[in-house]
């Protein structure tokens, strides 16, 4: 992968894609009429409504470019199509923690459809990071503000985003 490449799942785009449609379609027209109503309200220089409509307006533009940008630039990886037991992007991993015995599922995502509610960490994630290349029965070694973690690779699976 090309260093000016960013990857994603095919989740990811679809997100990306979905967020890119509503900004378009829902928020954009809504946005233009909150501007006509707050203009019909007279004066523009001591008007909120106007100000905020515009502010919001900056963000759906800003927002819009920066999703056509991340979508034109990236790599689709599919997991589904993927094989083995060394952890790559978008590997889902099985840990244990050395220390507790807890464990803990994560797949690794790309930077823009990383989301820790849902046990998806981004690929620039420190543990991320120290987990790819690895393979299953590895164990790794996390250093951050808290100390020092072990982890063991309990199992490496690749399975379909949904």
């Amino acid at each position: 992968m090309a260093s000016d490449r960013i990857p994603l799942t095919p989740r990811g785009v679809r997100l990306l894609r979905e967020e890119l449609k509503r900004l378009r379609e829902v928020e954009r027209p809504k946005n233009v009429q909150d501007i006509e109503e707050a203009r019909a309200h007279g004066d523009l220089r001591e008007n909120a409504e106007f100000a905020a409509a515009k502010e919001r307006q900056a963000f759906i533009e800003g927002r819009s470019r920066e999703i056509d940008s991340i979508l034109a630039q990236s790599e689709v990886i599919d997991p589904a199509k993927m094989t083995g037991t060394r952890v790559v992007f978008g590997a889902t991993v099985r840990l244990t923690d050395v220390e507790s015995g807890d464990e803990t599922t994560y797949t690794i995502v790309g930077d823009h459809e990383a989301d820790i509610k849902f046990q998806r960490i981004a690929i620039s994630a420190p543990l991320a990071r120290a987990l790819i290349g690895r393979d299953q029965g590895d164990t790794v070694t996390l250093r951050n503000a808290k100390g020092t973690r072990e982890y063991q690779i309990m199992a490496v699976r690749f399975e379909p985003q949904n």
